[in-house]
């Protein structure tokens, strides 16, 4: 089951800190095409954490998508969260509804839950993808293009 909140349910978490911090700028990393074997339409990513960070398990990606594009069917085996930033998307668990998602909206999927999201059919979409690696195993597992029909599936909504 895809869990989805709104900006406005969650207050942020503040946590006290002592003594001196050290800050590290990191230089924003190139943008990539999403490959077509895990997405349909354009899409472009850019890794924000983790994947140049030796020993980091947290991965964050922004991925913008254009109207109609999508990622493939697959499955975090940590789960993964979503905060959409902007635009309108639609989001689909396995077995469940396409649902539409919206700026401000997060959007969580279960260790293990076969899910798609992207772009609405008239909107850009952009969101912050964030997964935890496992400490041994697949992080994503990655299954077959969502068709045509199975995205289609939403325009009820």
């Amino acid at each position: 089951m895809i869990r989805a909140h709104t900006s406005s349910e969650h207050a942020p978490a503040r946590a006290a800190t002592q003594g001196r911090m050290a800050v590290e700028i990191v230089k924003a990393r190139p943008v990539r095409k999403g490959p077509a074997d895990t997405f349909v339409g354009d899409a472009w990513i850019e890794d924000v954490a983790g994947r140049d960070r030796p020993g980091s398990r947290i991965r964050v990606g922004l991925v913008r998508f254009a109207p109609g594009a999508r990622n493939a069917w697959h499955a975090h085996s940590l789960g993964q969260t979503l905060r959409v930033l902007e635009g309108v998307g639609r989001t689909q668990a396995r077995g469940g509804p396409v649902t539409e998602m919206r700026a401000g909206d997060t959007v969580i999927a279960e260790p293990g839950e076969w899910h798609w999201h992207g772009a609405a059919p008239d909107h850009f979409m952009a969101h912050l993808a964030m997964w935890e690696v496992p400490a041994d195993g697949t992080e994503t597992e990655w299954g077959e293009p969502v068709s045509d029909a199975e995205y289609r599936a939403g325009d009820k909504i």
